[in-house]
């Protein structure tokens, strides 16, 4: 399976721990010690491993789709302002991402880059309201020919870093890896109020491929 690259450095000391806590096992070096660490590391090496998968998904193509931007469960379906990006009111749609889901994030559909900002801030937990204001983030604004859709990653408890690929002014594609948040996190998609919202709260989302909104038919070109 695919990796995501940023998580190379903590796949590469989970493995050397790894093999550190059995070669001192097999040379009888700390006792019980090495005997109850060996395995514990090992465990944290595969976990390490299967946290930073980036599994290839099959795009739906259909026009008007508009995609998970990131994997988990959806916790908010909401009415909005956001003036930084959207211009005023709008739907917002939230994802909670825990520990055991994939932490690449997709461009939910093809548009360009046309405003970016990060902003630093606290680490509560990514499910509070709170966390939309209050977290660390990034925001992803793309222009779209039927509209303007948000992006915003958001750091969680024990988050600790956001990674965001695209540039300003760059291209993307729908389902096109847009970035990764790092064990634990949120991820909100704002989209306008004409646009049919297809989920709902509770609901299981897979990122690139689960259908979250269609673009209303006299907005989609």
């Amino acid at each position: 399976m695919k990796l995501a690259r940023e998580g190379y450095p903590f796949i590469a000391v989970g493995l050397v721990l790894a093999a550190l806590g059995w070669w001192a096992w097999a040379a009888q070096l700390g006792g019980v010690t090495s005997q109850v660490l060996a395995p514990m590391l090992t465990v944290l090496a595969l976990f390490t491993l299967w946290f930073f998968r980036d599994p290839e998904r099959r795009i739906p193509d259909e026009p008007g789709l508009v995609l998970a931007p990131g994997e988990g469960r959806v916790i908010l379906v909401e009415e909005v302002d956001e003036s930084t990006y959207m211009g005023g009111l709008c739907r917002k749609i939230s994802i909670f991402l825990s520990v055991f889901d994939v932490h690449v994030q997709r461009a939910p559909a093809a548009g360009t880059v046309d405003y970016r900002l990060y902003k630093p801030g606290k680490y509560a937990v990514a499910w509070a309201d709170k966390a939309s204001d209050d977290n660390e983030q990034a925001s992803l604004g793309l222009s779209t020919p039927a509209g303007k859709m948000l992006v915003r990653q958001i750091a969680g408890l024990v988050a600790r870093r956001i990674v965001t690929y695209p540039a300003e002014g760059q291209e993307v594609e729908r389902g096109e890896r847009i970035g990764l948040i790092r064990f634990g996190s949120r991820v909100d998609l704002f989209i306008p109020l004409a646009w049919e919202v297809t989920c709902s709260v509770g609901d299981r989302a897979v990122a690139g491929r689960t259908v979250l909104a269609r673009q209303t038919q006299e907005d989609t070109p």
